[in-house]
């Protein structure tokens, strides 16, 4: 009996010990990851990767730095669909913040219902078509009806808390893609994932997997009134 206690004991000691070292191991990755984009003598990483001259602006950039801090992401990566941009741009942006690169910028597409060019409406009710916006946790793969595909996990509450259950997913889509543009002036649309270019999904897929930030922005007054990722102080990275 004094041996299982004793057993019971160290467990609990390891447990305790693994998610304090979760925590610090995030902790660390977030200040490591401040030094690398940014000190007080050089310019922020939006200016270090010109995102302006890809047509993302400033704001929706410190937006998502705001919810990858707050979600506790576990690697530096940043995907950010802005959809403030009509679906002919390259509104996908895909960031290593420690490395300071362009991993990806490429098309993506919006819901069905959300409109037709440009994203104007959005629901987190199922069946609805539309995209649901809010910052998402990316979660496992698994082979679909798309190929590869990615499933998603929606954190704010009322925005996008119900994608998983939707089936909202990152996959591919014969229909992103240039040729869909210039046949009928815009990107053809989903049942509410964020598809993307079928000959990229692959690669997009394998690097934004396993717990990293991925944020779907529109300037929707609700949204910015009331999500608690982007109600803060402004990122200092």
């Amino acid at each position: 009996m004094k041996r299982l206690c004793l057993l019971l004991v160290v467990l609990l000691n390891v447990a305790s010990t693994s998610s304090n070292d979760n925590r610090i191991t995030n902790r660390k990755l977030i200040s490591t990851v401040k030094k690398a984009v940014t000190t007080d003598a050089s310019p922020t990483v939006y200016d270090q990767l010109n995102l302006s001259q890809s047509g993302l602006q400033r704001d929706v950039f410190e937006y998502a730095l705001r919810g990858w801090q707050k979600m506790g992401a576990k690697k530096p990566v940043l995907s950010i669909v802005d959809l403030s941009q009509p679906s002919t741009k390259k509104r996908l942006y895909v960031v290593d913040l420690l490395n300071k690169k362009i991993l990806f910028n490429t098309y993506v597409s919006h819901g069905q219902k959300s409109g037709d060019l440009v994203a104007t409406s959005f629901s987190n009710v199922q069946s609805s078509f539309q995209t649901s916006l809010g910052f998402y946790k990316t979660l496992n793969t698994y082979m679909g009806k798309h190929g590869l595909s990615l499933q998603l996990q929606g954190l704010e509450k009322g925005f996008n808390d119900n994608v998983f259950n939707r089936n909202i997913v990152l996959h591919g889509a014969d229909y992103v893609c240039e040729e869909f543009i210039r046949k009928t002036g815009r990107l053809g649309r989903s049942q509410g994932c964020p598809a993307v270019p079928y000959a990229e999904s692959k690669k997009i897929i394998e690097v934004v997997k396993g717990g990293t930030c991925l944020f779907v922005y529109s300037p929707n007054p609700d949204y910015l009134k009331n999500s608690a990722y982007i109600a803060t102080a402004t990122p200092s990275i």
